[in-house]
């Protein structure tokens, strides 16, 4: 019965150590979508450089812009396909 009680205040403690920690990382992310390239097998934040790397891709394709909430699967994937062969360095995107 003691080690329980010495267990619980520790468990708990935990616990709430962990939900802080998680509220922190969620506040950090409010404006990113976290994306899987199902071709590359990869993960990509959507931020605002993506937005804008989104933006040059469809400027290049000389079509009209697609957002990329409303854009297709096969239009995401054709994006991921032309994205990984174009940097943020090629692509002129600072870097903070």
């Amino acid at each position: 019965m003691k080690k329980f009680l010495l267990v619980l205040p520790l468990s708990a403690a935990l616990l709430v150590s962990t939900n802080l920690l998680a509220q922190d990382h969620d506040d950090h992310h409010d404006d990113r979508h976290h994306v899987y390239d199902k071709h590359h097998k990869d993960y990509h934040d959507f931020d605002e450089h993506e937005d804008r790397a989104w933006r040059i891709y469809w400027q290049q394709r000389h079509r009209s812009y697609v957002d990329w909430d409303r854009a297709s699967e096969r239009q995401r994937q054709a994006y991921w396909d032309w994205r990984h062969n174009h940097s943020d360095a090629v692509l002129q995107i600072n870097i903070r």
